[in-house]
């Protein structure tokens, strides 16, 4: 096996791992733990600079000089484009996901100070378009001059789930730290790269946790195919196939709810519960949906064979305050 791809440094590494005293006594299952993604930076923070590292690396390698990525208003992922590129001297471009004009609030606001050129698309042409849009957007830039560079949704991709990987190697060590043995990794799956790098090391390193996913929008079947593209692209970075079924993609289905970023009222319960309890707070679109599956799970009894739990905090904060009215109605 080939080495890793190379990443730039943009991120604050490695993230600490925290223990959830009080929910672990609640629950009286298994140890409970995070791992702060959401601490990765301020303006770059939760999961997707660790993908974005990866990715920008590639870019930079092929000499572009802008950004192009697409997401929902409220896109951490675009958020955290718009940071890196802004920081790295180099333009970004946006393509969110709207129907409606939307108030210039949470990641909205910040992409536009961060100066991201923005382009509104509608949810339908989103579904079905985003691709062509995105292409069309780079040969405009080339009309006049630039040369850009295409990252899909959330990074998730060949290149992008590497930031994952590296996550998990960083996690092996901080076990040998620690003197633990997480027996269990939990996430948020949103569009499947994170959960992709953390596999694919796990496979590697001939590491035995049970990395699960809980979905926080379309189904487990999707994911587990779209897992599976991801890894399969990411073989071809480092010239070998690792063997793998997609039964061994552990996706946990039933809290997507009413679905993406759409939160019931148990969920946002969840979110303000956890904040008071243990000063950690998560957001409504993924950890918060995660976080609130996998205490649902425990509390049935589907952990009982796992002894000590790691939640990725995978970040989202800036994406509460568009939805601040929701919590306290």
């Amino acid at each position: 096996m080939k080495n890793i791809p190379q990443r730039i440094s943009l991120a604050n590494f490695p993230t600490k791992i925290e223990k959830l005293d009080r929910l672990t006594k609640e629950l009286g299952g298994p140890q409970i733990y995070i791992k702060r993604d959401d601490q990765t930076g301020a303006e770059t923070s939760g999961n997707k600079i660790r993908k974005l590292e990866y990715s920008i690396k590639e870019a930079l390698d092929q000499n572009c000089d802008y950004l192009i990525t697409c997401g929902g208003i409220q896109s951490n992922h675009a958020r955290a484009t718009a940071a890196a590129a802004a920081k790295l001297g180099i333009g970004s471009y946006l393509l969110l996901r709207t129907d409606d004009e939307p108030p210039i609030d949470g990641n909205y606001f910040l992409d536009k100070l961060l100066g991201a050129d923005i382009e509104f698309i509608s949810r339908s042409d989103y579904s079905n378009y985003k691709e062509s849009f995105m292409e069309r957007i780079k040969t405009e830039l080339a009309v006049k001059g630039h040369k850009a560079y295409i990252i899909p949704e959330g990074a998730s991709n060949g290149i992008g789930s590497f930031g994952y990987f590296n996550a998990m190697d960083e996690i092996i060590a901080q076990e040998k730290e620690m003197g633990i043995i997480f027996d269990a990794i939990v996430l948020a799956v949103g569009s499947g790269g994170t959960y992709s790098g953390m596999f694919l090391s796990n496979k590697i390193r001939n590491h035995n946790a049970s990395i699960y996913g809980v979905n926080v929008c379309d189904t487990a079947e999707y994911f587990q195919g779209k897992i599976s593209d991801i890894l399969k692209e990411s073989f071809t970075y480092i010239d070998d196939d690792i063997p793998f079924t997609k039964d061994e993609i552990k996706i946990i289905d039933g809290y997507v709810g009413k679905g993406y970023a759409l939160s019931r009222p148990e969920e946002l319960n969840f979110i303000n519960k956890i904040a008071k309890q243990e000063g950690v707070i998560f957001d409504p679109v993924y950890t918060g949906k995660a976080m609130y599956g996998l205490v649902t799970e425990i509390a049935k009894g589907s952990f009982k064979n796992h002894k000590n739990i790691l939640f990725i905090h995978t970040g989202g904060l800036f994406g509460l305050f568009p939805q601040k009215d929701l919590f306290f109605k």
